[in-house]
């Protein structure tokens, strides 16, 4: 275990601390002890990426049959209301911020499913050439990698990097490469507990295979620690190892489906039949818990997670079936024009808003000693598309960053349109009419929602991809 001397006293922890046990090296959280009650001179900033795919459920808004099962809000401002799809958010309502009439220029003649080739990159994916652009987790990863481990975890359901308009990442470096996603939960949670950044161990795979979990192996050590601690601490550490301890037994019972291979598919169309003891909500909140454990242990602060593919090129196409018992797949029911198809679509939307709800719990529980992780994190939720080949008015939910200076609690729809007549002094009325013709009403560039991130993140840049300037209202 890291020690560090202080004064006369006694000891304290370094902020990089270990509990060792045989062939595992267990990081710790912050803990008083590390700080002798002094916060560090920089709080920390972080940031995460979570995307959807095939858009949202977007009935009619005059539609008074269905019109609940609408992805955006009701009402704008301070005093918006959700709907049945995101109303699993209610409780972190002043926790978040939604930002509608976004959309990247270059992807909106675009049709099929580049969206999530393009979501964090804003990339150019015109023409024959796959020429994409670095994503916006990779600047913020540049800049922060000095501080952490890892400069970023890229993670997702399917893993690896996908192909055209089927990506199965969300990071792309600096020449505009896909960066390949991590899926395998027992290695990404065996990463936590390397110190020298290493795989997991020949003592560590032996015992895995006689059944021995973490917190077996540094109990010893942890209880030796928890005797020399102060009661709030002595409640973290035990938070702290029993949330150790639940995430590796649902690592375990995830286990099973890694093995699984994806059967055989082409582009043109998939037929797949996922083993049924596949559970998409433990998987997917396993993936939420280890991202928290990441950001607690503050091995990471940049992380993006794809919940799923594109086109139902991926396992998350039969997750409907096995999370709602809806009768046919996700991009299925994206692309059902039967009237009842929202009260399959929206139930499911629904059902992703459950599993980021307590990701965001978790997050708002999980503490530095700044306070809690969610108010030092901007978190952002959506799709690069409304409903499925419409890449205009983009479903984003940020949520988190109250430390940053994000503005929180609102609804806005931000208006092309309405920009422009707003700066109307300050053009002439003919250049104000000749931009309308080219102007959509949601044609706001959603780089300049990026930039406005980067910024409250610190991060210096004079802009992102194709912004125009910040977006109006995302910072206070």
């Amino acid at each position: 275990m890291t020690t560090e001397k202080k004064s006369t006293r006694g000891w304290r922890l370094g902020r990089r601390s270990f509990l060792r046990g045989v062939g595992v090296a267990c990081l710790l959280p912050y803990l008083e002890a590390m700080g002798g009650g002094r916060k560090a001179a920089a709080p920390p900033k972080r940031a995460c990426f979570v995307y959807f795919p095939n858009g949202c459920s977007l009935p009619d808004v005059n539609d008074a049959q269905y019109k609940h099962w609408r992805w955006f809000p009701e009402g704008q401002g301070a005093d918006f209301r959700f709907t049945k799809v995101l109303e699993p958010l209610a409780p972190f309502q002043r926790d978040l911020a939604i930002h509608g009439g976004l959309s990247h220029p270059k992807s909106r003649e675009l049709l099929g499913h580049l969206a999530g080739d393009s979501w964090l990159t804003a990339g150019d994916l015109r023409g024959g050439t796959y020429t994409n652009s670095i994503s916006l987790d990779q600047v913020i990863a540049r800049q922060f990698k000095a501080h952490t481990r890892y400069p970023s975890f890229v993670l997702s359901s399917d893993g690896g990097v996908g192909y055209k308009s089927r990506i199965s990442t969300l990071s792309f470096d600096g020449e505009g490469r896909p960066i390949p996603a991590q899926h395998d939960q027992r290695r990404i949670f065996e990463r936590y507990f390397a110190p020298d950044g290493g795989g997991t161990t020949d003592e560590r795979r032996r015992a895995i295979q006689r059944g021995q979990k973490i917190v077996d192996l540094v109990l010893e050590e942890s209880r030796d620690l928890t005797r020399r601690l102060g009661a709030r601490d002595q409640q973290k550490m035990d938070e702290y190892l029993t949330s150790l301890n639940d995430v590796e037994e649902q690592v375990r019972r995830n286990e099973a489906w890694l093995d699984t291979p994806l059967p055989p598919f082409s582009a043109e169309h998939l037929q797949f039949d996922a083993d049924p003891r596949i559970d998409p909500g433990a998987y997917v909140r396993t993936m939420y818990d280890l991202m928290v454990l990441g950001f607690q242990t503050d091995v990471t602060r940049v992380m993006t997670y794809m919940l799923a593919r594109e086109d139902g090129l991926g396992i998350g196409e039969n997750w409907p079936r096995l999370a709602i018992g809806a009768d046919r797949g996700h991009h299925t029911i994206s692309h059902d024009t039967h009237a009842g198809h929202w009260d399959q679509w929206g139930p499911y939307d629904r059902w992703y808003a459950e599993q980021f709800a307590y990701f965001l719990g978790r997050m708002k529980a999980a503490s530095d000693e700044h306070g809690s992780l969610l108010d030092s994190t901007a978190i952002l939720y959506g799709s690069a598309c409304s409903t499925t080949h419409n890449a205009r008015n983009y479903p984003m939910l940020l949520a988190g960053g109250r430390d940053l200076g994000i503005q929180l609690g609102r609804y806005t729809h931000h208006s092309a349109t309405a920009v422009l007549q707003a700066q109307n002094d300050a053009i002439t009325g003919a250049q104000v009419a000749d931009a309308k013709r080219h102007l959509a009403e949601d044609d706001l560039p959603c780089s300049n929602l990026y930039l406005s991130l980067l910024r409250a993140l610190g991060v210096e840049a004079e802009s992102f991809a194709d912004s125009t300037g910040e977006l109006e209202g995302v910072r206070v």
